[in-house]
């Protein structure tokens, strides 16, 4: 398959907005996601725990979920992106370690495997994720008292 100058653009501009998407979290700079989704985008991170809904539901809840974590890295990979004009689909693979803040467990670094399963959106100001919803793959030494969708 042979692909125009503008097709290999966006793919690199949508992964780049994928991997600021996981640099922000990593660095819980949540308000940096108003410039990563739409401001209508619906994300639903229910598979691993989370909240499900816009920005002006999923922000707050990350505000709240991330601090109990003492490092987080979200390893993205396997880029299956679809281009179709202006919109495009995507399923990304994250390996997510995680250390929880409170060394009190027992085990505690915890390991996410998902998917994210996304659309994109070219806007005036670039590419943006429109729709993001998780997909599980595994859980791994995960306290049930900890919710850990992201």
């Amino acid at each position: 398959m042979t692909l125009s100058l503008q097709e290999i653009s966006d793919r690199f501009e949508i992964q780049d907005l994928i991997v600021d998407y996981a640099d922000a979290i990593d660095n819980c700079d949540i308000d940096r996601l108003d410039h990563i989704f739409t401001q209508d985008a619906f994300i639903d991170y229910s598979a691993m725990g989370g909240e499900v809904g816009g920005l002006e539901k999923i922000k707050p809840f990350l505000k709240a979920a991330l601090p109990i974590f003492k490092n987080t890295q979200h390893l993205i990979s396997n880029y299956q992106i679809k281009i179709d004009g202006d919109k495009a689909s995507g399923k990304i693979m994250c390996f997510n370690p995680m250390q929880l803040e409170d060394q009190a467990h027992d085990h505690p670094v915890m390991f996410l495997g998902l998917w994210y399963v996304d659309e994109y959106i070219r806007t005036a100001d670039g590419w943006r994720i429109s729709r993001r919803v998780e997909q599980k793959s595994y859980e791994f030494n995960t306290p049930t008292s900890v919710d850990a969708g992201s």
